[in-house]
Order: structure tokens, then sequence, then C-alpha cells
């Protein structure tokens, strides 16, 4: 038996916070404008949420309101300092990203994942602590002894192919009032314990709150920055992962586009192929539109990408492929960017 660990945090998690908050600003530019270019950092931290980045957009509107609006459906107070440090997108990008160039927003390498563990095709580990967090949220919103942040853990026993054959360790962070825990912890327990029976899966171990309390949380116990969550909102360490963050960014930018992208090769693959995992590797220069390489790994070996995935590859057929100008990407930065997006 093999052990291995994946993660997630919670929507209310400071890192998380502030990924919802670059998305949410981003939603708002491509529904007035949707040639927007975007490019929004926040950073959060002891009563002050801090906005900068780069944005080119015809949109107009409240960054600050935006920014409160994103607090208070979380589940947090809207009263923090909010600074707006946003400037345009710099010239020199421009002039390979716009309408008629079509380039890629910037260089790098994207990577896309699928298997055929669940129905979302996604790792099952990954797909139960999806779940758990949709349920986290929930409870904040219903509960009072439960605060936003938080987050999760497993550590599963595996077979020689790679299944999940047990939990070992079952790890629950979260911020709670502390003066119902025996009933908070149950509830935790009780979800966890059904949800995972469902799939079969027996668990060991339960570790919460392993610190025994956890009180002081959100941005006055930790403070928030976007990107730094680049694993969640990938694929929990099941599959490699890029350099960029997805969160705040237009789909100009490839380290959103071809994320996106590289995922739905690496579902048409599995279907065709008739895989256990695919995992596909796209590269790009900024200001060029075709992927500099495609490579492909499956547990079948490589594959040899067709001609017609690099022409796909290109951001502006991507864009209008996965019309990626209407996708609601606040809520793709909640719980993982393949969480319910259906290809």
């Amino acid at each position: 038996m093999k052990l291995f660990s994946n993660e997630i945090v919670f929507r209310g998690h400071p890192d998380k916070v502030c990924d919802q908050i670059s998305a949410a600003i981003l939603d708002e530019c491509l529904r007035q404008d949707p040639d927007s270019r975007c490019g929004v950092e926040t950073v959060g931290g002891k009563g002050k949420i801090f906005i900068t980045g780069e944005v080119t957009s015809k949109a107009v509107f409240s960054v600050e309101e935006v920014a409160r609006r994103v607090l208070r459906d979380i589940g947090y107070r809207d009263d923090y300092e909010i600074i707006d440090n946003i400037g345009k997108q710099s010239a020199d990008i421009a002039l390979g990203t716009n309408e008629e160039a079509g380039g890629a927003g910037d260089q790098g390498m994207m990577f896309g994942y699928a298997c055929n563990d669940t129905e979302e095709l996604l790792p099952l580990a990954m797909v139960i602590l999806q779940k758990l967090a949709l349920k986290y949220d929930e409870l904040v919103h219903t509960h009072k002894d439960f605060y936003p942040d938080g987050k999760a853990q497993i550590t599963g026993e595996y077979d020689d192919d790679f299944n999940l054959v047990k939990i070992r360790d079952f790890t629950v962070s979260y911020n709670n009032s502390e003066e119902n825990r025996s009933e908070t912890d149950r509830i935790l327990i009780d979800y966890i314990t059904e949800l995972c029976n469902g799939y079969g899966i027996e668990i060991e171990q339960f570790l919460i709150n392993p610190t025994g309390k956890f009180l002081i949380g959100g941005f006055e116990g930790d403070a928030g920055l976007t990107g730094r969550k680049i694993v969640v909102d990938s694929y929990q360490s099941f599959a490699n992962v890029g350099g960029g963050c997805m969160n705040g960014k237009d789909p100009s930018k490839v380290d959103l586009s071809g994320t996106y992208m590289a995922r739905v090769y690496a579902v048409e693959l599995l279907r065709k192929y008739n895989l256990k995992w695919c995992e596909v590797q796209l590269s790009y220069a900024i200001g060029l539109r075709r992927p500099l390489a495609i490579y492909i790994d499956s547990d079948k070996g490589n594959l040899e990408p067709e001609e017609q995935m690099y022409v796909r590859g290109e951001p502006k057929h991507i864009i209008n492929e996965l019309h990626m100008k209407e996708i609601c990407y606040e809520k793709q930065a909640m719980y993982g960017h393949f969480h319910g997006w259906s290809i």
C-alpha cells in the first residue's frame, strides 16, 4: 500500500477569499466589457484588504463594493479598509495579445488531468474534499458556531493501480466558536463518514483541530493572497501544476485558458482511448498564438498530440470554444476550478 495526501481549503480561508475577490472583479469587468484585460491581485490581513494589479477595461464600477459584497457572501464582516491600487495593463503586453494579434497573454506551462475514478473524472479523494468544502460553506451560513475559515486533508492508502482503498487520516481544521465543540465536531464527522461510506471508503482516524482550538481565524489569524492555493485550484497534488494562478486573470492569459483547455484535452483523450488517467501539458510564449508544445502522458504511456490540438490550443480558439468570457470565475474560485465545471 502507498500513502498519499491531498488538501482543500474552505471557501472562507483567507487565500481563497482573496482569490474570490480577484475573480469577482474580473467577472464584473467581463460582464460590462468582454474584451477586458485583467490581472487582479488581492492581499488581506489585520483589518485591511489591498487590491492591486492591472486592468484595461471600459467597465465602470466600485472595486470596493465588489470586495465588500464578496466578504459578506462568504460570511465575513464588511468593515475592512479596502485599498484600490489597480493600474492599467502594460501597452507592451497589449502589442501581442490584442484581438488582432491573438497571442498568449503570458509564457509558461499549464497542465490538465482526468481519471476514471469518479463520474466527475477527478480523483475520488479530491471529489470527497470538494463535497466537504461545499457542505462546510452551508454550515457557515446555517449554524452560528461554524466560522468561514478552515481546511481539510486526506491521507489515503492506495493500491498498486493507485485506487483509493482506505483513508488512514482525515484531518479537518475549522474555525468555530469553541463553545459547542462536541456538537460541531460530531456534525462534521457524521457528514464525512456518510459521504465516504457512499463510496465504500472506510476512515481509520479523524484528526479534528489537532492543535485543540481554532477560535481566532480569518484575516485576524492569518493573511490571504491571491494565487497561493494553485494546487487546490487545480488537482490537489494528483497532477503536476504549472506556475501560474488562474484567479483574477482574463482568458487571454493562458494561465487560465490554457489550463482549462488542457483539462478538456485530458478528458477527451481519457474517453477516446479508454484510459485510467491522462495528463496533458501545454506550453506557450507570450505574444505567440500557437502552443510551443503539447505533451501527453497516461497509464498507457505517452501519446502523440494531433495537429488539431495545436490549432484548438490557440488562445482565441480556446476562448471561443469554451465560452470563456461567459464563465463566472468567482464561482470557480470557491472550491477548485474544476468543481462543477462540465465539458
